[in-house]
């Protein structure tokens, strides 16, 4: 089993590299393999809602984007860090989690996920959760820790100093091992669910 973590940071031995670090250490330890692709420093443009991604793949990208992309979709598990700019995503980020999910078509359901916030000081909570719904619209599991997972510094490094937030990363990466390893075991025993049928509505009719 496998999982890939993408570095939404400018910078890539900054703190997000450290806190996905921490996590993919725990993985390690339960026998699961890691990645970290670091996207944060390339020049992604974000999504022209122009709906030509039938293949799974935005129609704006290259081969280095589609070889991320067709590494992501083949992972068991997704790991999603990024520091934390104005109380909100760092741009880049946003822009590829934008043009990975959208295409996706099911492509990345029941996969596991999980994802980290890390702020200098505020901000983290509601980047965190704007992580999630990418999982969540996908119909992905979340993996959880004890707390949210948010983990705070400045300086590169200073995150390992947030004992708490330590505790919490190491405590997601033992239950992420978990989830990963019960969904491998009960493969064949509980099979997947198909997709209900959607119904598509707005708000005008």
């Amino acid at each position: 089993m496998n999982v890939i973590a993408i570095n939404g940071s400018p910078h890539a031995k900054g703190n997000t590299y450290y806190a996905l670090q921490t996590i993919c250490e725990g993985l390690n330890e339960n026998h699961i393999e890691t990645e970290i692709l670091h996207i944060g420093n390339q020049a992604i443009r974000g999504c022209i809602a122009c709906n030509q991604c039938k293949d799974g793949h935005c129609v704006l990208s290259d081969d280095k984007f589609k070889g991320w992309v067709e590494k992501i979709y083949a992972a068991d598990g997704i790991l999603l860090a990024s520091p934390v700019y104005y109380a909100d995503l760092a741009g880049t980020m946003k822009c590829f989690l934008d043009r990975l999910f959208y295409p996706s078509h099911g492509r990345l359901r029941h996969k596991v996920g999980a994802s980290v916030a890390i702020p200098r000081r505020s901000g983290g909570v509601t980047t965190f959760d704007q992580l999630n719904h990418y999982f969540l619209i996908s119909e992905m599991l979340i993996a959880p820790s004890y707390y949210w997972n948010v983990i705070h510094g400045a300086t590169p490094g200073e995150v390992l100093e947030d004992q708490e937030g330590i505790s919490v990363l190491k405590n997601l990466a033992q239950n992420m091992a978990w989830m990963l390893q019960m969904k491998e075991y009960s493969k064949d025993a509980i099979p997947a669910p198909d997709a209900f049928n959607r119904t598509w509505t707005n708000f005008v009719r």
